[in-house]
């Protein structure tokens, strides 16, 4: 025996005898460890489901017949079978009876319409309202005669401006 398997549990010996068995000779010591846990795991699910069978049958012990009925469930929900080749055939020979619809790209790479694209514009501006002086004004002589009270603090806050939004959304386009 190579140095170091002395030590090595029985399973870890199984599983380096059947990776040498297939021919694999170079492989790091993890794979061993990790072909353990997936032995372990499976042995546990399919044990677990041989006991719930075993229990759904009112019997004391786990037989035989539940051990099958769960490895063979586990066969079938892990792994499934292709279809028949006849099958397939069919199934390729209806979709290849559709042709393909004629290229009118031009040369280099074809690109989608501008409106289905995340490149189009798509934003919305926040523009101030420029208010003209006259307007300014205005406004000023208004609060000027509305309160003769008010305090100098209040007369001199500038008038709020209120941002106009532009947006730009997509639309599509007439063909």
């Amino acid at each position: 025996m190579a140095e170091g398997e002395e030590d090595m549990p029985r399973d870890a010996k199984i599983v380096k005898s059947l990776l040498k068995s297939m021919g694999v000779e170079d492989y790091e010591p993890r794979v061993v460890h990790q072909f353990l846990e997936l032995w372990y795991r499976y042995v546990v699910d399919v044990l677990t489901d041989a006991q719930v069978y075993s229990e759904h049958a009112n019997k004391t012990a786990i037989d035989c017949d539940d051990v099958k009925l769960a490895i063979q469930s586990k066969v079938n929900f892990s792994f499934s079978q292709p279809p028949p080749r006849e099958v397939l055939l069919e199934l390729a020979r209806n979709r290849n009876k559709i042709p393909l619809p004629k290229s009118i790209a031009g040369p280099g790479i074809p690109l989608p319409p501008e409106q289905d694209t995340l490149i189009s514009p798509n934003y919305q501006l926040a523009i101030p309202k420029k208010r003209t002086a006259q307007a300014i004004e205005e406004t000023e002589e208004d609060e000027d005669s509305a309160d003769p009270n008010q305090s100098q603090e209040q007369k001199t806050d500038p008038p709020q401006l209120t941002p106009q939004r532009v947006s730009f959304p997509l639309t599509k386009r007439p063909k």
